[in-house]
């Protein structure tokens, strides 16, 4: 009974924390468009300069951040198939480790081709 709750907790973990992300991301959001309403409510004029900063809410930065940060669950996912020892579960834990690795992969890539265009 035990050995089924596991991937039940896990999958509901991976559930709660990408909840969580999409919610405080929506949060912000919503957050800075109440600014944007009160300013233009008082009369204050949004600059073309204010805009375009609004407009660039992703830094350059955060895709290689998340790129390291995937890469690195990648392969330590790939490392504790290896460590484990068990043949049974390196190739699932090798499929597993392929996603985040690959996402990373494309993280990085696109930070290099925005660094190649500005």
């Amino acid at each position: 009974m035990e050995i089924e709750w596991v991937p039940i907790v896990m999958f509901l973990s991976v559930a709660l924390i990408f909840s969580l992300l999409f919610f405080f991301r929506f949060r912000t959001r919503k957050e800075i468009q109440r600014t944007l309403r009160a300013a233009i409510e008082q009369g204050q004029e949004l600059t073309p300069d204010i805009l375009d900063r609004l407009g660039e809410m992703r830094s350059g930065v955060a895709d290689l951040r998340r790129g390291v940060i995937s890469v690195a669950v990648g392969l330590g996912i790939l490392a504790f198939g290896v460590l484990l020892g068990e043949e049974d579960a390196l190739g699932p834990l090798l499929a597993i480790s392929a996603f985040p690795f690959l996402i990373g992969l494309a993280y990085l890539g696109l930070w290099k081709f925005r660094e190649q265009v500005t």
